[in-house]
Formats: structure tokens, C-alpha cells, sequence
């Protein structure tokens, strides 16, 4: 059973609950305040991710690409593929190792063709990938009205190159072999 609260007694009990409830005014406050900054940082992220959503949406696509080339090619490929050489010559190197690296699966492909005959018609054939794919990055560089000055230079040179690499590669199946004394008659 209660006992009823005297006069006396009452003040004590409203003083007692006095500081109660400030304090969880207080708590309540600083809730209120902390769920604001809450908001406030959850903005300020969005909108920065807003403006910078392309360097996110580039850094998520270079993760997944490393993620999914690792296994093949090694951690960080992409970064390591970006900071090869883009000269003209180390273009031109690459497109020549990659395409004449192919010759030897062509050529099991064509057991009844002579060596020479072999490496003549690859040589035609990777000329003409290497012309149409030169065509067309020509083509995209023009419509995008930036070939002209050092990239339509640089393309012109890397063309010129691999030429010389295929020519190099082909001048080693037409070329006969010099004679191992240097090529002095005997008689």
C-alpha cells in the first residue's frame, strides 16, 4: 500500500525527479545533436561522392578489372599496364611482339606452306589488322576532333614502326642465312 506524500515529503520527491528529468532532457539533447551531425556527415559524403561519382565509378572499375586480370597477369595489372611505355616505340614494340608471337599457331595451321611462304601470308595478315585497327583509331581520333600535332605525329610514327617491326620479322624467313665464316668464298 502507498503511503500518501506529505507536503513536506512531496517537495522532496519533485526535487528528487527534478534532476532526472533534466538529465534526460540532456541525453535527449545530445541525441537530438548527434543524430544532426549524423546527417550532416551522411550529406556532406553524398555530395562530394555526387561530384566526384566518375573518380568512384573509375576507381570501383579498376578494382574489379585488377581483381578479375590478378590471377593472370599479377597485382595492380591495370596500374602496371598503365605505366608502361606509350612512346611511339614501345607501341610499336608491343603491337609487333604481341601479333608476329602468333606466328608459330599460324603456321601449324598451314604445315603445307615452306617457312617462308608461312611467315609472307602472316605478315599480309597481320598487316591488314594492323591497317584496319590504325584506320579506326584514326577515324574515332578525327570525330573526336584531336588528330592533329603530336597525336596524329605519334600515330604516324607507331604505324611506321610496326611496319619496320613486321618488315624485320618477315626478313627473317626471306633472308637466307649469312654463312657462318662471314661469307668469304672458298674455292
Amino acid at each position: 500500500m502507498t503511503t500518501p506524500i506529505s507536503g513536506g515529503n512531496a517537495a522532496q520527491a519533485a526535487a528528487a525527479t527534478r534532476p532526472a528529468a533534466e538529465s534526460g532532457s540532456r541525453v535527449e539533447s545530445s541525441r537530438k545533436q548527434l543524430n544532426v551531425q549524423i546527417l550532416q556527415a551522411s550529406l556532406d559524403v553524398s555530395i562530394s561522392a555526387g561530384s566526384d561519382s566518375q573518380q568512384l565509378l573509375f576507381r570501383n572499375a579498376i578494382d574489379k578489372l585488377n581483381e578479375a586480370l590478378g590471377p593472370e597477369f599479377g597485382p595492380d595489372a591495370i596500374q602496371a599496364a598503365a605505366s608502361q611505355d606509350n612512346s611511339p616505340a614501345g607501341t610499336a614494340g608491343r603491337i609487333v611482339a604481341l601479333s608476329t608471337g602468333m606466328f608459330d599457331a599460324y603456321a601449324a595451321q598451314h604445315p603445307d606452306l615452306e617457312p617462308a611462304e608461312q611467315a609472307k601470308r602472316f605478315a599480309e595478315l597481320i598487316r591488314g589488322g594492323v591497317d584496319k585497327g590504325f584506320g579506326e583509331a584514326r577515324d574515332i581520333l578525327s570525330g573526336l576532333k584531336v588528330l592533329e600535332g603530336d597525336i596524329a605525329g605519334n600515330i604516324d610514327k607507331t604505324y611506321e614502326l610496326v611496319q619496320q617491326g613486321i618488315d624485320a620479322f618477315l626478313a627473317k624467313f626471306t633472308t637466307p642465312a649469312a654463312p657462318a665464316d662471314g661469307g668469304a668464298a672458298t674455292a
